[in-house]
């Protein structure tokens, strides 16, 4: 049976409180004198999994020395969502609202994104299959908890989906620093997947192509371009003041 780790308190809170039943073994820092961390251990009991109580030492090699907040588990594969989970995704929305990644290969701006995706109420983000980030356990600490609320959803065709995403209704605007208007000129209401690209090299060309509009953060100082998790950040709350202004 496929089994992944999971770790840090968030990640498990989450898991324990949605997909419980993922669980197999806890591994627990001994001597640790913690609230949330014995509310865990308690919640785990009450599931049935087994529980052990570990060395640092333990742990550390078990998560490849990650920070792991005294807490990891041996749990089933999650769920895995892809093209046609999209296409329900965004039919049971009432206005699509999706994040569309292209080539963020770092798992600590994935779990970054998701974690801020949560927050702005994005119903699903949407990454390549190749070229980026996969849903690992340094993304789901990094995430704390929204890797278990918003689907990630990996597709093989990036360009074949945004046009199946058009296709369906929603505009998709990407992010490009040589974009004519800014993020705070363009119209960011109704039905939108928004595209960010990888830090430095931006979106890819099909990916660009396959945008109906381009708009860019305004840079007032002397460097050229954020963290894609930071400029995905505001992007996304532009976009959610917008829609509760428009609303």
């Amino acid at each position: 049976m496929a089994q992944e780790w999971l770790y840090g308190i968030h990640a498990l809170e989450s898991v324990l409180e949605r997909e419980p039943e993922r669980l197999i073994e806890l591994f627990v820092l001994k001597g640790r004198d913690d609230k949330r961390l014995t509310n865990i251990v308690n919640q785990a009991r009450r599931f049935g999994i087994a529980c052990q109580f570990c060395q640092r030492r333990v742990l550390d090699d078990k998560v490849g020395g990650e920070q792991h907040q005294g807490v990891v588990a041996r749990a089933k594969p999650g769920r895995q969502y892809d093209e046609h989970d999209l296409q329900q995704i965004i039919q049971d929305a009432d206005q699509p609202f999706l994040l569309v990644l292209d080539g963020v290969t770092d798992p600590h701006n994935l779990g970054a994104c998701l974690r801020t995706a949560d927050a702005a109420g994005v119903h699903a983000v949407v990454v390549p299959k190749d070229k980026s980030a996969k849903l690992t356990a340094t993304v789901r600490k990094v995430a704390c908890g929204a890797a278990e609320v918003v689907p990630l959803v990996q597709v093989t065709n990036l360009a074949r989906t945004l046009k199946d995403i058009q296709q369906a209704g929603v505009w998709v605007v990407g992010t490009a620093g040589e974009a004519e208007q800014d993020i705070y000129q363009a119209k960011l209401t109704g039905p939108m997947a928004l595209v960010m690209g990888a830090e430095g090299k931006g979106m890819r060309r099909l990916t660009r192509e396959h945008c109906d509009e381009l708009i860019k953060l305004p840079m007032a100082g002397s460097v050229s371009s954020l963290n894609v998790s930071v400029a995905t950040g505001v992007c996304l709350f532009e976009v959610v003041r917008q829609r509760t202004v428009g609303a």
